[in-house]
């Protein structure tokens, strides 16, 4: 017997970040949107936890216990006084250390599987709270659709989408650390006074309204220049979408993929060709938002 559950990547639609806090951690307005990008995770009984992985840049995705994936069974066993023992196999199409959630969406979905895999039922706050305490992006990956977090990004409260939106995904070589980005961030902002976070009504009301050219107006995110200091090049992969016909770009989180929002689908397979063909990214990938969350698939 296995359990598969697929889980999408994520866009932040607004990423406003706070000073940093004693804690090492920043206050955040983040507005998520799941998006049409999945990785697979599927769980089978095991003598011992493991983890396997296929699929794109799968060469960069850590098979020890430190993966997500690996600490969610751990944790989820542990609630339950049971053995993580389970083969872990992750397929990844999430781009690896891409800004996109990819590591948050294996833990989300690895919880969620093995509860199905061990029939242990456990209640869905507290998949949130186990979720939470594994990383700040996994509640969002469990819960996909779209949603405001706050806090360190963690405490989710549903957004209304009143129509769906196309993208554009430039995935650059290599990846970023996110904890480079956000010390970037603290250099940057370093002796100015940093505001508080605050979603933004505007954008809010884009999101409602299904309106993609008042979503483009008020994208923002707070983490763009920080990544575009460490990545020079991402530039050129903003400008070559932009003049392609996207109505906006922005860094996807901490990057470095790059993401642009186009007014239909037609138009944003016309930007992914335009930017595959620039030579400023390696690949481009379109796809449409709002999606669902981690989802046990059925046979």
């Amino acid at each position: 017997m296995s359990v598969t559950v697929r889980v999408p990547a994520k866009v932040n639609v607004q990423l406003a970040v706070g000073a940093a806090r004693p804690d090492g951690f920043h206050d955040l307005a983040n507005v998520f949107l799941a998006v049409g990008l999945y990785d697979e995770v599927t769980v089978t009984p095991a003598d011992s936890l493991r983890i396997t992985c296929s699929g794109p840049d799968a060469a960069q995705v850590p098979l020890d216990a430190s993966n997500l994936a690996a600490r969610a069974a751990s944790a989820l066993a542990a609630r339950h006084g049971i053995a993580p023992d389970v083969h872990i196999h992750i397929a990844k199409d999430i781009p690896v250390a891409g800004g996109m959630a990819g590591g948050s969406a294996d833990g989300a979905g690895a919880l969620l599987a093995c509860d199905a895999l061990w029939g242990t039922g456990t209640p869905r706050e507290d998949l949130l709270a186990l979720c939470a305490e594994l990383g700040s992006d996994v509640p969002f990956s469990l819960v996909g659709g779209a949603a405001l977090g706050t806090g360190r990004g963690e405490r989710l409260t549903p957004v209304e989408v009143g129509g769906t939106f196309h993208w554009v995904f430039a995935v650059a070589d290599g990846g970023l650390s996110t904890p480079a980005v956000y010390r970037e961030f603290d250099r940057l902002t370093d002796g100015t006074r940093v505001p508080e976070p605050v979603a933004s009504d505007a954008l809010l009301d884009a999101l409602r309204t299904g309106d993609a050219k008042a979503l483009a107006a008020t994208l923002s995110n707070d983490l763009q220049a920080p990544a575009l200091s460490l990545r020079p090049s991402l530039s050129a992969t903003l400008a070559a979408g932009t003049a392609a016909g996207a109505l906006a770009a922005l860094v996807s989180g901490s990057g470095p993929t790059t993401a642009f929002l186009t007014e239909d689908e037609a138009t944003a397979r016309e930007v992914a060709a335009a930017l595959t063909a620039s030579g400023t990214c390696r690949t481009a990938r379109t796809a449409a938002s709002p999606a669902r969350g981690a989802t046990v698939q059925r046979p």
